[in-house]
């Protein structure tokens, strides 16, 4: 059996780390399953893919696409038009996509159109906002996948009210927390952590990438204000977004005790948030790995596709208005921040559980099936 691996963004490389050391793994032990990892391009800065082949360990990919840049149109075209040729010149037996960036969607579509299964790892979750290109992209994959790896009971009930029938639904886990427990040990300090004078607990991150926060000058700098005015508030650490920070310049908008540092690399970033006393984020992917960590989150939008995060986590989800924010500050700063809890099966052994579910779908003969524990 043959899995054509698709990533092409960053918050694709750390999901697929884990499943392709999984497969490693079951083939050593005498399954009969490979895989071919396919990088769309999607992005091809150094910082936002490259680091991460480096430091999570993940193999050269057998092809890269170089899909990049353009509309968001320009490149679900791109990517569809060269991942076609790529799977006529090496047809496998699956695709499997993970998350929900357009390299997720493009090439679910375009495996089915040759009548290949696809599975999608991270399926079913929902916003249920239409105005996130993430949501269409889970939609529209969704729709057309054949397997589905969940990583919550929440992304479970999505799929059956779409009508998804059970024997196509494997609650699995997340396989981002897999790669986070694994690399914990190996966080690195970054550089400038000295030269900021940091300490533990005694600053806070934030990442800001959503339209609706950083292409809105207003919201933007309603954002930054309210951080900039906290007169009891720690040093923010901002690593920031390309887009995020072309818009801070064209807005006019200072940047005070709103430290401004370019993308870090993976193991930069978490040991960051690691030591924080707390996240601001727009993210989904952080509050995962937040909530894990038992950390307080901030999560500036109106609604999210992991409520796990909230209901069982550390997230709470202040909507659009920054004087939510502030509010939700003074919350973290009087220590009265919500206690939370981990997941089912968020345990490190999600990618396990989906190389076993693959070899029995494909019958993959197998000498020693792979250990879940």
């Amino acid at each position: 059996m043959i899995v054509s691996i698709v990533a092409g963004a960053r918050p694709n490389f750390m999901k697929i780390a884990p499943i392709i050391e999984a497969i490693q793994v079951a083939k050593e032990r005498g399954a009969d399953i490979g895989y071919r990892l396919i990088h769309t391009g999607q992005h091809y800065d150094k910082k936002m893919s490259g680091d991460f082949f480096e430091q999570l360990g993940i193999p050269l990919p057998d092809t890269n696409l170089e899909a990049g840049g353009g509309t968001q149109a320009e490149q679900t075209a791109a990517i569809m038009v060269r991942f076609e040729k790529e799977l006529i010149a090496h047809m496998p037996d699956l695709v499997l996509v993970v998350g929900d960036v357009t390299s997720t969607m493009a090439c679910a579509i375009t495996a089915q159109k040759l009548c290949i299964p696809v599975a999608h790892v991270e399926g079913g979750i929902r916003s249920g906002d239409w105005t996130m290109p993430e949501e269409i992209n889970r939609l529209v994959t969704d729709s057309i996948t054949n397997y589905f790896f969940t990583t919550s009971e929440h992304a479970n009930a999505n799929l059956r009210n779409s009508g998804v029938s059970e024997d196509k639904i494997f609650f699995v886990g997340n396989t981002m927390i897999d790669t986070l427990l694994k690399q914990t040990p190996k966080f690195i300090k970054p550089q400038f952590w000295d030269h900021y004078g940091l300490a533990e607990k005694e600053y806070l991150i934030m990442t800001l990438h959503r339209p609706s926060n950083v292409d809105d000058a207003v919201q933007l700098q309603s954002i930054i204000s309210v951080l900039e005015a906290e007169e009891n508030s720690l040093p923010i650490i901002f690593p920031i977004h390309p887009r995020t920070r072309s818009n801070i310049e064209k807005f006019g908008i200072k940047l005070d005790k709103v430290i401004a540092v370019d993308p870090l690399s993976y193991l930069e970033f978490n040991y960051l948030v690691m030591h924080a006393k707390g996240v601001i984020t727009d993210s989904g992917g952080i509050t995962e790995e937040t909530t894990v960590m038992g950390l307080p989150c901030m999560t500036l939008r109106n609604s999210t596709e992991r409520p796990e995060t909230c209901t069982l986590g550390t997230n709470e989800l202040l909507g659009s208005d920054p004087q939510m924010l502030e509010q939700a500050l003074v919350r973290l700063y009087s220590g009265n921040w919500k206690k939370g809890s981990i997941p089912p099966l968020w345990d490190g052994h999600t990618a396990e559980r989906i190389v076993n579910h693959l070899c029995e779908i494909f019958q993959v003969k197998s000498e020693e099936a792979v250990s879940v524990l």
